[in-house]
């Protein structure tokens, strides 16, 4: 039961920590080249995270081969193709357009664990997921304007960094290395920024050597809570609550974004806004309703 609260409670962490990051994302991508900001947000969250682990753990190297395995999805899928292809994304596409489709993710993660790992989601389960999906639109509220404004390349950057983290969090699931997850986070976190920086490199992105304050906030928000601190929760509980129940905080981020634009940015939050969180709420206790009956059936 302990674990159980323990989860829902890292759970809900991911989400405000991943919600952080719209307001650096945005402010930085108006100064920085989209992958070397990428790149940069690990240069700065993996040897952070490396030198807790080495700390913390005893064991915070790779040893076995499944652990080599995993460093390389994870930095591949997770890291570089996740990140970049977002932050790729979102120079040409409205937020509201990248946000619906960077959801897709927790559609796409069952789809990709019914052919990796075998597992199989019953017709409620496949509701709640949809349903869930529904609550973000009415959040976003994506009008014909907002889905046809920017390129259809920038809207297939983000549809695949969607794939990117969708797949990489299942194959992770099928690999199930023994390195725990915060080293395993800090060494992709590691990879990953080398393949980001290749390809700034390859891209010919500048090197940007300085900025302002708001861009140095930018890189430091985006690198260290909403990236330090989130991933090694992420990779978690990957392995605590399987890739498809992880993958939800998707629907859950845009809530925080909206909350964090209303503090931060005196944005304020509409009513579909918060018809869209109870149609969120509604998609998760599906998912989760043995859960939810056991817990009602004890506050009786």
């Amino acid at each position: 039961m302990t674990g159980r609260y323990r989860n829902a409670g890292l759970f809900l962490t991911l989400a405000v920590l991943f919600g952080l990051s719209f307001i650096g994302i945005k402010t930085g991508l108006n100064a920085l080249p989209p992958l070397f900001f990428a790149g940069l947000r690990f240069d700065i969250a993996a040897p952070l995270l490396l030198v807790f682990a080495a700390l913390r753990y005893d064991a915070w190297y790779p040893t076995d081969p499944r652990d080599f395995l995993a460093i390389v999805v994870g930095g591949i899928a997770l890291i570089a193709a996740n990140n970049g292809l977002l932050f790729l994304g979102q120079q040409s596409i409205t937020p509201a357009t990248a946000s619906v489709m960077y959801a897709l993710n927790p559609i796409l993660a069952p789809v990709f664990a019914i052919g990796i790992l075998g597992e199989r989601l019953d017709a409620r389960d496949a509701v709640g997921v949809l349903i869930g999906l529904v609550g973000v639109v009415v959040i976003v509220q994506p009008t014909p304007e907002t889905l046809t404004a920017g390129s259809t390349v920038a809207k297939l950057y983000v549809l695949g960094a969607a794939a990117g983290i969708a797949v990489g969090s299942v194959l992770l699931r099928r690999i199930e290395p023994p390195l725990p997850s915060l080293p395993m986070a800090a060494w992709s976190m590691a990879l990953g920024a080398v393949i980001l920086h290749a390809s700034s490199l390859a891209a010919g992105e500048a090197v940007v050597t300085s900025g302002s304050r708001g861009v140095v906030f930018a890189v430091l928000l985006v690198a260290i809570p909403s990236t330090a601190f989130a991933y090694p929760i992420y990779y978690h509980l990957l392995g605590a609550i399987g890739p498809v129940r992880t993958n939800l905080v998707g629907y859950v981020v845009p809530i925080v974004a909206a909350l964090v634009g209303l503090v931060v940015l005196q944005q304020p939050i509409n009513l579909a806004t918060v018809v869209g969180f109870f149609v969120v709420l509604a998609g998760v206790c599906l998912l989760e309703r043995e859960i939810v009956a056991e817990e009602l059936a004890r506050l009786r």
